[in-house]
């Protein structure tokens, strides 16, 4: 299958919309000062791929890890590595909402410490 030409132009513009995956890929890049080649390496996928990846819609708490799950088998990531950036981004969103309205969100944060599977090592 071709790259359409409108691919490239599509992730960036999702990248202005906070419920789609090209936003939270973007932030993460940021977070993490990588390049759109680097975060695709990391996912072990192509930069199309990334691309195609961008323009789903961010899994939602309530069905994170099959909502990811499923991105991640519809383009051939890894689904952990893939639920490790957006756990990891979502930590970060936490702790910056918390900091932004002088309040602690407990249950974000309770939620972003709960995203390891119970079988996964934590990360050192």
């Amino acid at each position: 299958m071709t790259k359409p030409e409108w691919l490239e132009l599509a992730a960036r513009r999702s990248k202005d919309e906070p419920w789609m995956l090209g936003h939270a890929f973007a932030k993460y890049r940021q977070l993490e000062g990588m390049s759109e080649e680097e975060l695709a390496k990391e996912l072990g996928c192509s930069v199309e791929t990334l691309n195609w990846m961008s323009l789903c819609r961010r899994p939602e708490s309530d069905h994170f890890k099959e909502q990811a799950t499923a991105i991640a088998e519809e383009h051939g990531v890894n689904d952990r590595i893939l639920r490790r950036v957006l756990g990891r981004l979502k930590i970060v969103e936490v702790f910056q909402d918390s900091s932004n309205d002088g309040s602690a969100n407990q249950g974000g944060v309770l939620m972003a410490a709960q995203d390891r599977e119970p079988d996964e090592e934590p990360q050192t």
